[in-house]
């Protein structure tokens, strides 16, 4: 009998990226893939809907995973944080997007693998 462990505990779907597949840090990559110029913290934060702690943590997250560039200046002696996606984490970003694809398809398809490795069709 085989039986496939995920090597990260909590995904369901073991090829996904779970840097990448939490909601908030999913949200803040979306927004920036979608702005290749970056976004000002508050812009990301709004966009997001966190908080400045929350959105912080995930931004760490991301940059020691080298998926983000952030960037800090002054204006008028207020600080200013910039966010923007590095060219690796939009090859990265755009990897968990194919993966997800596929998931969708099997999904679609129907498809369902048993932990002995049968495949088997999923009810209607």
């Amino acid at each position: 009998m085989r039986s496939r462990k995920p090597t990260r505990p909590g995904l369901a779907y073991d090829a996904l990226d779970s840097v990448i597949h939490e909601r908030a840090r999913l949200s803040v990559l979306t927004s920036l893939v979608t702005h290749p110029k970056g976004l000002g913290f508050a812009e990301l934060k709004a966009m997001c809907a966190l908080t400045d702690g929350n959105l912080s943590r995930h931004l760490q997250v991301l940059k020691a995973a080298r998926l983000i560039e952030i960037t800090k200046d002054t204006d008028r002696h207020r600080p200013l944080t910039f966010c923007r996606m590095t060219a690796a984490g939009r090859k990265r970003y755009l990897e968990y997007l194919a993966v997800l694809e596929q998931l969708i398809r099997e999904v679609v398809a129907g498809e369902k693998t048993d932990p002995n490795g049968e495949t088997a069709q999923l009810p209607a």
